[in-house]
């Protein structure tokens, strides 16, 4: 099979999410060695990030593939509908080593895209019950990883935010995730839930309030790229005692200008992915591998984002 079933860019979300692929048979190589993830026996280190697993068909496509780590795309309290399109639009990756404020786009893929979604979500109960369907339908070897995110209101505390994410929390381990990973980071929101990695005394609230959700369950918590070592460690420091791992790097934010010079999304920064991530992702594991061994915390580090081929999986371990 040289071209595998994906999602595709043209049509909409909701076209997609309907379209799963049906899971395949294929001869899948096994990876040498004893592997865990966040304690928890697997066949092999490598996942699939949240980010194509839009529910439970499509999450066990990708297992059938040979991903053994699969993480069921960032879920809500209540349903939340996708943005329009464009959500993945393809882009030019300028030369040179400084992050761009802005990007063009292309006509053709070339490996590094616009991500504008928004964090869609189903309605709890049809994403609960479509997580405890597709857990059921995994081997031995495969750990589901369920993806969730607060919504947060107009004038709602940081308590009430962290309140939000336990509850869906809860509702995703009672659902049968064998973990979870809370999204503290969205390129494409503004709301405090997008950002929330940023602030680091936020953080530590609210993956204190997780811990409590889910005591028995491997919590991860999704980040994005920091600018500043100090504000990483800061971070860190902040959320270490609460948490089994941390998952990075959630692209960045850039402006997105089409040929004839004009914004797309109104103008609005979207979250950039791709292979120009890769060397955000490497970076950034580096530092918090240092604080790791800096202040001998038992935290386990995943790198997503550009990461295509086994040479960047061995870096990334």
């Amino acid at each position: 099979m040289d071209i595998i079933d994906r999602y595709n860019i043209n049509k909409e979300y909701v076209w997609n999410f309907d379209r799963a692929p049906a899971p395949v048979s294929v001869d899948v190589p096994t990876v040498d060695g004893r592997w865990t993830y966040c304690g928890r026996p697997v066949d092999s280190p490598l996942g699939i990030a949240a980010g194509p697993l839009l529910n439970g068909r499509w999450l066990l496509y990708y297992a059938s593939l040979g991903f053994d780590i699969l993480t069921y795309k960032t879920v809500r309290g209540h349903e939340r509908l996708s943005y329009g399109m464009p959500n993945l639009q393809p882009i030019v990756w300028p030369n040179g080593g400084l992050l761009p404020d802005k990007v063009n786009t292309t006509e053709k893929m070339e490996g590094n895209w616009a991500i504008s979604f928004g964090m869609p979500s189903k309605p709890p109960r049809f994403w609960q019950d479509d997580v405890s369907a597709a857990r059921k339908c995994l081997a031995n070897g495969k750990f589901l990883c369920v993806s969730v995110v607060a919504s947060p209101a107009k004038g709602d505390s940081i308590d009430d935010v962290a309140a939000d994410y336990a509850r869906c929390a809860r509702w995703a381990a009672d659902s049968g995730a064998d973990g979870v990973e809370a999204n503290f980071s969205c390129p494409n929101v503004s709301s405090v839930d997008g950002q929330l990695y940023l602030n680091a005394n936020d953080a530590g609230i609210v993956a204190a309030r997780l811990r409590g959700a889910i005591p028995d369950k491997p919590l991860l918590l999704k980040v994005g790229h920091f600018m500043e070592k100090d504000c990483a460690q800061a971070f860190f420091e902040s959320v270490s005692p609460h948490i089994d791992g941390l998952v990075m790097v959630n692209g960045f934010s850039a402006r997105v200008q089409n040929r004839n010079g004009e914004f797309l999304f109104k103008g609005r920064c979207r979250g950039i992915g791709g292979k120009a991530v890769r060397g955000l992702v490497f970076g950034q594991l580096a530092w918090f591998d240092e604080f790791i061994r800096d202040g001998c915390k038992p935290v386990r580090l995943v790198g997503v984002g550009g990461l295509s081929n086994s040479k960047d999986v061995r870096q990334a371990l």
